[in-house]
């Protein structure tokens, strides 16, 4: 884990402070009033790499890379898309449907899990893993406080799940075929440069590469399939034994899946 401090905007209000207080209690950083210092002003002075901001209505980490914050970002155009009757290329990779159960082991800034649970609905669930803290904290309470003009967004936001954890950890503790899916979309071996909204996140990243141990726990803990996206043309497919899916002939990412 980065060392990361926690402050606010330079004039909070005291509901503001109160919730920067809690929040660094719960992930074990140090609660730091903000006065009028820059960002880097305080890295120097706490020697941190990370600070996690509290705002009026929302959370963000400022890394070196840049200010990391939660947004549903292609989310409402995929589930647009699918209202219309369009596919998807993940939901066409799962085979979920309404009441599936989903077990999405990277949640990262969340918008695969929210298209997950708008087709999987009240009847179904959506569990998001994420192994570091501060990605865990922003996008947990961006599911829950975010607003939105549109119910079919706000209602599948809502009814995420996320859990702070290692996969590898997690899956052990589940039951045999407790899920109908399991999810990977770890971080891509040849990163794409194109993807320049995500240079924030990198620096929180876990860049381990998953493990045949790993994906054999996911095929133990799924009922269905397990699912994994990469990167087209990465030898992580045959590596873990996915079958590439064929479609998205001319897109940067490939999904593979194993059927159990």
């Amino acid at each position: 884990m980065t060392s990361f401090i926690v402050t606010t905007i330079r004039k909070p209000n005291s509901s503001t402070e109160n919730l920067a207080e809690e929040i660094s209690l719960k992930l074990g950083g140090r609660f730091i009033k903000r006065e009028d210092f820059s960002f880097d002003t305080l890295r120097k002075i706490y020697g941190v790499e990370n600070i996690l901001l509290v705002k009026k209505n929302a959370l963000s980490v400022v890394t070196a890379e840049g200010e990391l914050f939660f947004h549903p970002n292609t989310a409402h155009l995929r589930i647009k898309n699918l209202r219309g009757g369009e596919g998807d290329r993940l939901i066409d990779a799962m085979k979920i449907s309404n009441g599936s159960k989903v077990l999405d082991c990277t949640l990262g800034l969340g918008s695969d899990a929210i298209v997950e649970s708008f087709i999987v609905g009240a009847a179904g669930k959506v569990v998001a893993l994420e192994i570091n803290p501060l990605i865990a904290e922003i996008v947990s309470h961006g599911l829950k406080n975010f607003s939105d003009d549109s119910p079919h967004i706000l209602e599948a936001m809502r009814r995420v799940k996320v859990i702070n954890a290692d996969c590898a950890d997690f899956l052990k503790t589940c039951a045999d075929n407790s899920f109908d899916v399991v999810y990977f979309d770890p971080m891509f071996r040849r990163s794409i440069q194109k993807s320049s909204g995500l240079n924030p996140i990198r620096p929180l990243a876990d860049n381990r590469p998953l493990t045949v141990e790993i994906i054999r726990e996911a095929c133990r803990v799924a009922k269905l399939r397990v699912v994994m996206k990469e990167h087209s043309g990465s030898k992580e497919f045959e590596r873990l034994g996915f079958k590439i899916l064929s479609g998205g002939k001319y897109s940067s990412v490939a999904f593979g899946v194993i059927d159990i």
